[in-house]
């Protein structure tokens, strides 16, 4: 008997044929390039090519060499599930409604035309292989998780023997849940075992069917995402030996307010040693290497099937990821740049700027007004961000950048209401209020200080600078925190 994935993927040349039927919605003598759509779960900036000495990437690093690598772009919030509903709508959680892992973006916006939707409505044919909306990880690998159906003709979900190894991952805080907790497993077995390894080959599978009709391809990894599973090969990579924690001042943290810290973290480093520490990072690195090997086969099926030059590809991670910096912080759900910023490569085969990397500020948001641009699609009025072409064209255009990203802290021992994190970050600074400054405030400067050790809030040499950033904060802050309808505080 087919499994449903199966089924799905001998019907493909089928839908795809009904696909071409409806291609006439788009005007005859618009662009129609294919849209391939790479999302890594919780890849922090460890590309090689942008500057990480540790991290072994030579596929991501293939696909920035021959696109824009944007190297200051910014999520919108920190944490997968309303980043991802952000990205993929163009909208910003505050219209969104989502700021936890339970509430689906349509309970807020329920006739909103997600990116992929609209090139499914102009004739495009729409497929999504793995994790593009939020899943649980892993428990929601497998299922359809807060998948959105209006987005896809085709859905395939992929579940791998990561999924059916649980019960040997490591996990040295046995209190949380390994998807929380700093958990790996050395994985037995090949690439095309794991999940992400079968989302890989399904997804070559559907290019290899594509039959010349464009399509909107969204092919989405787990990985790097805890539990760091990835097979040993991966491990060998790194050597233990070499790896590294972040080096910190002793004080780094006496000047930062307690919200800039997640609930979720309240103990440097979870409480463990140097040596298990060195263990996680590993798997990191190891998590990360295993999934640049899936992108690299998805780059290699283009070449192969002659795709490439009518291919538009678009890789980005949902968030960055925190190992360590700060004196022990790891994972996301910060406002600092290691949790705001991640990667977004974009290769256009016709981009004047390819091979080039991008300095300017960019956000997410971005993503949706510049695809649907390319591609002659008309997109909604209300859109949050801006179209990158003329940095895809030129990627050291006059651009005057500044993002918005935004967490929201639930009640708990520090405080008795929620507090709402937001952040502002243009080409030199970073400015961040808790609850509009009630429960404090950061300002960081990016030309002196890159990696925001030194907080110059209530420095008075600097409040002329604080008073120009909050009025450019202002108009997106309503208010200390949503309406408590709007999120669950247990799914924070």
């Amino acid at each position: 008997m087919l499994t449903a994935a199966e089924s799905l993927l001998r019907r493909w040349p089928r839908l795809l044929a009904f696909a071409a039927l409806t291609s006439s919605l788009h005007s005859a003598n618009a662009p129609r390039p294919n849209i391939l759509f790479i999302a890594v779960d919780d890849l922090g900036s460890v590309l090689h090519s942008a500057g990480d000495r540790v991290a072994s990437t030579p596929n991501l690093d293939r696909l920035a060499a021959t696109g824009v690598r944007f190297d200051r772009a910014y999520c919108q919030i920190p944490l997968c599930n309303p980043t991802r509903a952000s990205l993929l709508t163009g909208l910003r959680p505050d219209a969104t409604g989502v700021y936890d892992l339970a509430r689906h973006f349509r309970a807020s916006v329920p006739e909103v035309v997600t990116l992929p939707q609209l090139f499914k409505n102009h004739g495009w044919f729409s497929a999504r292989v793995g994790k593009l909306y939020h899943y649980d990880v892993p428990s929601g690998i497998g299922t359809d998780g807060l998948d959105d159906s209006p987005s896809w003709n085709v859905v395939v979900n992929p579940r791998g023997r990561d999924v059916t190894d649980a019960a040997h991952i490591v996990n040295p805080t046995p209190q949380k849940p390994v998807s929380a907790a700093l958990s790996w497993l050395r994985a037995e077995g090949t690439d095309e075992e794991q999940t992400d390894g079968l989302i890989a080959t399904a997804a070559i599978r559907l290019l290899e069917q594509s039959r010349g009709n464009p399509f909107f391809l969204g092919v989405g990894f787990f990985r790097p995402h805890t539990p760091f599973v990835a097979p040993k090969k991966y491990f060998d990579r790194y050597p233990i030996g070499k790896i590294h924690l972040p080096i910190a001042s002793p004080d780094d943290r006496a000047d930062i307010p307690p919200a800039a810290f997640a609930h979720n973290n309240p103990t440097p480093h979870y409480g463990l040693d140097e040596s298990t520490l060195r263990s996680a990072l590993q798997a990191y690195y190891a998590s990360v290497s295993f999934v640049d090997a899936q992108v690299g086969r998805l780059l290699d099926a283009l070449d192969r099937l002659g795709l490439a030059r009518d291919t538009i590809v678009v890789l980005w991670s949902d968030h960055g990821y925190h190992l360590g910096e700060h004196l022990g912080v790891w994972q996301k759900r910060t406002l600092f740049e290691e949790s705001a910023r991640a990667p977004l490569i974009i290769r256009d085969p016709t981009a004047r700027g390819n091979g080039s990397a991008c300095a300017r500020i960019v956000e997410f948001v971005d993503i949706f007004p510049t695809l649907a641009e390319r591609c002659g699609l008309p997109f909604p009025a209300d859109l949050a961000g801006r179209s990158l072409q003329p940095l895809l064209a030129h990627p050291t255009a006059d651009w005057d950048g500044r993002a918005i990203t935004q967490i929201l802290r639930p009640p708990d021992a520090r405080f008795s209401q929620p507090v709402m994190g937001r952040s502002i970050r243009t080409e030199r600074w970073r400015f961040t209020e808790w609850n509009e400054g009630r429960e404090g405030a950061e300002l960081y400067d990016h030309t002196a200080d890159p990696h925001e050790l030194r907080n110059l809030a209530a420095d008075p040499a600097h409040a002329s600078t604080v008073r120009d950033l909050r009025a450019r904060l202002a108009p997106l802050a309503r208010g200390t925190a949503p309406d408590a309808v709007n999120f669950n505080p247990a799914r924070l």
